[in-house]
This record gives structure tokens, sequence and C-alpha cells, in this order.
């Protein structure tokens, strides 16, 4: 019988958000990835000096890298140069990269909440009651603010991002194992963002999500797609989460929830077979 497989789990079980319980997740996902893997779970800060020992590092409920940049910066490139195999890997485009896709996509014409971050470009963006605010590097609404178009010439531009605020109708998210789509979640109340339940999308939803998954070009992994419903209708990209997306699997059946790990446990496998170790 072949040897098994050492998977670093990387996860901060003591992290905080609200509504939800991260470490529950952790629990719940590390007990089923033992089925095929040696696991042994670690706290981010700690995942460089222990990687060398394993055979793939995954990285889950972590917490804002922005808590420990320069950790996470260091990880990254011993990661990078060492040829750790880190589940997901380190290419992503989305948020694993900072915010600067939300740029990118908005100026190649994609559906996404417009996104500037000059002055010079605020006319791009359509006229509405208030703007939002946010750093081109964070997570959980870390630094997010509302401001009314009097305010935006004032700004420290630089290290901002400056979108409309979308009156929408709900939010949706679609979660992805490398690039099948597994269930979808959507929240009903805009106030409640964090109140979630389970939502069949239908084939105009799903084709909106698929473009990003094909412009992310992660061949391994776990991605959220979030985005938002307009008053007309429309779907507009909020976030493409492929660094460490929280995947709420307590609301989802247990049929789904089965299905996604076997997809998640198969991707990892994948992802070991096609990227030997150096």
């Amino acid at each position: 019988m072949p040897d098994r497989r050492r998977a670093l789990y990387v996860t901060d079980l003591a992290y905080q958000a609200r509504g939800r319980r991260y470490c529950d997740e952790d629990i719940f996902l590390t007990s089923r990835l033992r089925d095929d893997f040696d696991v042994a779970l670690c706290h981010p800060l700690d995942a460089a000096a222990l990687m060398d020992a394993f055979d793939v590092v995954v990285v889950r409920n972590s917490g804002p890298v922005l808590h420990y940049q320069k950790e996470y910066d260091a990880f990254r490139e011993r990661a990078t140069a060492g040829g750790t195999r880190v589940y997901n890997p380190l290419t992503g485009r989305g948020d694993m990269a900072g915010k600067q896709y939300l740029l990118d996509l908005t100026a190649a014409g994609h559906p996404v909440i417009p996104t500037v971050d000059r002055p010079e470009d605020l006319h791009l963006l359509p006229e509405t009651g208030q703007y939002a605010v946010k750093p081109k590097v964070g997570a959980d609404s870390i630094g997010l603010s509302f401001v009314p178009r009097e305010q935006l010439d004032g700004l420290a531009y630089g290290d901002i991002l400056v979108q409309p605020r979308i009156d929408f109708r709900y939010e949706v998210s679609f979660y992805y194992v490398d690039d099948t789509f597994q269930y979808a979640l959507h929240a009903p109340d805009p106030e409640r963002r964090w109140v979630l339940d389970p939502y069949e999308p239908t084939e105009a939803d799903l084709a909106f999500a698929r473009r990003f998954i094909d412009w992310n070009t992660l061949d391994h992994g776990i991605q959220r797609v979030d985005a938002c419903r307009t008053q007309e209708g429309a779907l507009l990209l909020v976030e493409l989460e492929d660094l460490n997306p929280y995947l709420s699997l307590e609301l989802v059946s247990d049929r789904t929830r089965d299905s996604f790990v076997a997809s998640m446990t198969a991707s990892v496998h994948r992802l070991l077979d096609a990227q030997p170790r150096r």
C-alpha cells in the first residue's frame, strides 16, 4: 500500500467573523480529508516554518492576510522558491493578488461594479448618491466607507478603490472547485449579508460566474464568485475570492456537502499529481 500523502492545513481557528464560525468549517473539512491524507493543522503564522515536511499546504480559513501581510509575503516567496505545492496555487488573479483585478475587469468591460483608483477617472463612474471607498488590500469590509460625491476629490488616492454604491436586490455567491460549479447561496436581505439561503442558478447565472472562473485561469483550487443582482435584474461581480473563501458548508444539504468534499479531495490529488515536488 503506497504511503499516504501529508497535508498541512492552514487555518486560524480563533478568528472571529461576524455571523460565521470559521473553525467549525475547518474541523469538518479536516475530519473528512483525513480519509485520504495525513492531516496536521497550523496557524498561518506557522505555515512557512512547517511546510517543508508536507506534500501539500492547504490554505483555508486563515483570516485576512492584511493582519499578517509581511509573514504572508514571506510564506509566498518561500513556497514559490521551494516548489511547495499550495492549494490554492499561488497564481490566482483574484483576491489572492489584491483588488487590482476589479480595475482590470472594469477596463476590459466585464460585468463588474465599476471601479477606479484615480481622481481623473471618477467621471467614468455612474452618478449615484453615495460611493464606496475601500482599500486595495482588504477583506471582510475592513476599511470600507461610504461617502457622497463631493468628498471624492479630497481622498488620498493611491491605495484605495472607489465604486458607486449599488442599490441591489440581493447578493449571490457561486462556489467552484477547479472549473466545476458546486452550489450557490444568496443573501435575500441586503442588510444581512451573512444570512444565506440555497440558490438555484439559471443558465445565465452560471454563464456569468463561469466567465470569471475562466478569466482567473486557476487550474486547481476553490473559488467563490460573489455578485449582486441590480434592481434592473443584471448581475455584477462584487468579488472573485480565490485565496481562502469561506464556504458556508453548514447551509447546504448533506448530499451537496459530500459532493463538495469529494471534489475538493480529488482536486488536491490532481494538484499533487500534476506538480511533482522539486
